[in-house]
């Protein structure tokens, strides 16, 4: 499972990410700096990567998308009260825990802002 921070958090998110072993880039390691969010979507279907994000722009675009279950996403709230690194914590601490979901189709996002041990997956199914 690869990965693609959106413009909303900082690149560290996903330098450190990758750094502790999941495949990550940032918009702006690809050009979508400041691409429009369906941009930004349509390069993580065609790159099959999970969206990780700090606003709720992804959930409501693939909700409103007619039988879209891709791409999935991880929406980090309340992110600017953390550091790039300890927002990069957050998912690294439970992408395995809803890895699954995320491989099929899922929102993913931590309502219990700040635990580490919170995310609540709705799934495309």
């Amino acid at each position: 499972m690869r990965f693609l921070v959106d413009a909303n958090l900082s690149p560290r998110v996903a330098t450190t990410l990758s750094s502790e072993g999941f495949k990550s880039i940032h918009v702006g390691d690809v050009g979508l700096l400041t691409a429009a969010d369906q941009a930004i979507l349509d390069y993580a279907v065609a790159n099959e990567l999970v969206i990780i994000s700090a606003g709720t722009d992804f959930g409501e675009l693939l909700a409103i998308s007619r039988g879209a279950v891709r791409p999935s996403a991880v929406l980090l709230r309340s992110a600017d009260r953390l550091t790039p690194e300890q927002q990069a914590a957050l998912p690294a601490a439970n992408l395995p825990a809803v890895a699954d979901d995320l491989g099929t189709g899922a929102i993913s996002d931590n309502r219990a802002w700040p635990s580490a041990d919170t995310f609540t997956t709705h799934t495309g199914g």
